[in-house]
């Protein structure tokens, strides 16, 4: 597997958070079967061929469950975890931020945005059009 046309092989999840920690989100699709991956993986889960190529997707999705995570609020308050599909197929868990955590409803348009943390950078999504 190569991360482009001219970078060597690393660990998939090596990969992936070094792009997200560099600001950029990015997900694999298989050379064989062209379906787009999430998890970062070394094989295709679809096909099993072994060729995965890296690229930036839309960062557009749509809500497919939702649930709120109840906190009191001096632990932070309460939060939204979410799993959303990406318009490139893959499913994955994430948050939707700048809304209120039980606005959030299934078939939301959102988008990938990119936040700093104490932790480093997160992949979170937000309602598509909201502002930044």
């Amino acid at each position: 597997m190569t991360a482009d046309n001219d970078t060597p092989a690393i660990g998939a999840e090596k990969h992936y958070q070094t792009q997200l920690q560099a600001g950029i989100f990015t997900i694999q699709k298989c050379t064989a079967c062209q379906q787009s991956i999430f998890y970062p993986r070394m094989i295709c889960p679809h096909c099993g061929n072994d060729t995965l190529q890296w690229y930036q997707p839309s960062g557009k999705a749509t809500v497919y469950s939702t649930t709120v995570v109840r906190r009191k609020a001096e632990h932070g308050g309460d939060y939204n975890v979410a799993l959303v599909d990406l318009d490139e197929g893959p499913r994955l868990m994430t948050r939707v931020e700048d809304i209120e955590p039980d606005a959030v409803q299934i078939g939301l348009a959102v988008i990938a945005s990119i936040r700093d943390t104490d932790e480093g950078k997160l992949l979170v999504f937000t309602p598509q059009g909201a502002a930044k």
